[in-house]
């Protein structure tokens, strides 16, 4: 006999649910990883012209200056946007898992109902087996007496 199970339309939908998430989970983790990318590079941009005592030129010191104040303000704008991303990760990371709960919880009842359904079976054909051995014990009595 052949097992369908009357929710598995809910399951399939719960499996793609929770592939979606994985991948939006997935993308949020890559936006951070870009932005943590743009940080580190303002940060060496911002180093490697924070030496100002080479330069003898004032108005390429002004420049170098103005140039510092704009990675300065990069450097704050990338750093709230990470928290912020990092907010939307850990809301992604939430969904991810809730879907994952669901998944999971329907193909628990799915496995219980087939291994109910197993043991049914199993007891079926036991009592078959028991029913046969009682048949061929009784034809063995009656050959012999």
């Amino acid at each position: 006999m052949k097992y369908k199970f009357k929710l598995q339309k809910l399951l399939d939908i719960r499996i793609k649910e929770e592939e979606e998430a994985k991948i939006a989970y997935g993308k949020e983790q890559n936006k951070k990883n870009m932005l943590e990318n743009k940080l580190d590079d303002l940060k060496s941009k911002y180093n490697e012209y924070n030496n100002m005592s080479n330069i003898k030129d004032i108005v390429t010191q002004k420049i170098t200056l103005n140039y510092l104040e704009v990675l300065i303000k990069n450097i704050e704008e990338t750093n709230e946007e990470l928290i912020k991303q990092e907010e939307n990760i850990k809301k992604a990371k939430e969904d991810f898992i809730q879907k994952q709960i669901k998944r999971k919880s329907l193909e628990t009842l799915k496995e219980k109902q087939i291994n109910e359904i197993k043991k049914e079976e199993e007891r079926i054909e036991q009592l078959n087996n028991d029913e046969f051995a009682l048949y061929a014990y009784l034809r063995k009595k009656e050959k012999v007496s």
